[in-house]
């Protein structure tokens, strides 16, 4: 089964915010020079990853043409169905 530009930005970022979860544990856990400032850039990341890829989906959907969940309108299935 192919993969389509989304699914694949989607799994990367699930598995980019598993790691950073991961990476913000160990980070708050150790004390070392710097680990406030590493500790805040891991949060960042948390946040800012998934309204990256929210941005890359509406961009995708913008750029083909298509429907998708980052849409103003939450009438993605009935544009679907019209379709086809």
């Amino acid at each position: 089964m192919k993969k389509k530009p989304k699914q694949i930005a989607a799994i990367i970022c699930i598995i980019l915010l598993v790691l950073l979860y991961i990476a913000t544990l160990v980070v708050s856990l150790l004390d070392f020079p710097g680990s406030d400032r590493l500790f805040a850039a891991c949060l960042l990341a948390t946040i800012g990853l998934p309204i990256l890829l929210w941005i890359y989906i509406w961009l995708y959907g913008k750029y083909t043409s298509k429907p998708t969940m980052a849409d103003s309108s939450h009438s993605v299935s009935e544009k679907d169905t019209d379709n086809g």
